[in-house]
């Protein structure tokens, strides 16, 4: 013969389905809600620097190796296609800055190049990335 459960033992059950809900929806708050970092695609040497500011709301990252290839979002982009990247991501967030990390041998043509086309696309806050000395 099988022994019923006393009302006792019953209340002694703790049912977890509730608080796995909770779990599994503050997950799910925190991934939506999650600030992405992105990166350029590439390491580059930075030069040093004696001052630096930290910037918070960098979501364009461009980054331009030795030999002045310039890469977003982990892709190698031509010159003449700077301008059309910067923009798609400049509208996905229009309250981002652009960070150039430029190796120390890039030559400057290439560094002015990306500031040229993100002025044309109305990115008006444009920082270089350096190390801190």
């Amino acid at each position: 013969m099988s022994k019923r459960p006393t009302k006792e033992e019953e209340a002694g059950a703790i049912d977890l389905t509730p608080m796995l809900d909770v779990v599994f929806i503050m997950l799910i708050f925190f991934i939506v809600t999650a600030s992405f970092i992105k990166e350029a695609g590439i390491e580059v040497n930075r030069p040093d620097a004696t001052t630096s500011i930290l910037k918070k709301n960098a979501n364009i990252l461009v980054a331009i190796n030795a030999n002045n290839e310039i890469w977003i979002s982990k892709q190698q982009v031509d010159v003449r296609d700077i301008k059309s990247h910067i923009e798609r991501l400049h509208a996905e967030n229009p309250k981002g800055a652009l960070v150039i990390q430029a190796d120390n041998d890039a030559q400057i043509e290439f560094v002015q190049k990306v500031i040229e086309a993100a002025r044309e696309v109305s990115v008006l806050d444009v920082s270089v990335a350096t190390e801190l000395k």
